[in-house]
């Protein structure tokens, strides 16, 4: 038995942030501003948030009536290990889409109401965030393909809620990650 192909299987966008997305089944990803019609949508390095199915599954486990789109994320993947891809993956979903991983897991402004249910949040821990380098259509059932040598470099930061990652004077620099990118030779 072969494995499926990475791919989105919901595709979740909101009016106002801090509210569950709702699945919309496929949304135009414009190019360095996010989904068309999100309240993420910016720019601003989190532009699009993933979170994979098998993070919501783990909830739904726990006992939890969640799904996707429930945690706020953009798109909601199976079948990719997507906290294992190193700020800077590039990776195309479907035909056009180029997103690039700017962001590993975050810490929560405030405890959620799914925190609240269950004591714990996968988001901070299991979600990532990217920017949209080329914009196309999105839609469920479209592969997610890592594009191999995209100069992709594991690095663990901190962030402070609403600062973005820090500089070692502790003061809000929002061009750290390129930084950051930049002094590991890539």
């Amino acid at each position: 038995m072969t494995e499926a192909s990475p791919m989105i299987v919901s595709v979740n966008i909101s009016e106002n942030t801090g509210e569950k997305k709702k699945n919309v089944n496929s949304c135009l990803a414009v190019e360095e501003r996010g989904l068309e019609n999100d309240a993420h949508a910016g720019d601003w390095h989190r532009q699009v948030s993933l979170l994979a199915v098998e993070s919501v599954d783990k909830m739904r486990l726990a006992g939890l009536d969640v799904w996707p789109g429930d945690f706020a994320e953009n798109l909601t993947t199976q079948g990719i290990d997507l906290v294992s891809l190193p700020v800077g993956t590039r990776f195309k979903v479907g035909d056009e889409v180029l997103l690039e991983v700017t962001q590993i897991g975050k810490e929560c402004l405030k405890p959620c109401a799914i925190y609240y249910q269950a004591g714990e949040c996968v988001m901070p821990k299991e979600g990532i965030f990217a920017r949209v380098l080329a914009g196309g259509k999105l839609e469920v059932g479209d592969v997610i393909e890592v594009m191999l040598g995209s100069g992709a470099v594991k690095i663990i930061l901190k962030s402070k809620p609403g600062f973005g990652i820090q500089n070692k004077l502790n003061v809000p620099d929002p061009n750290m990650n390129e930084k950051v990118i930049k002094m590991a030779g890539h």
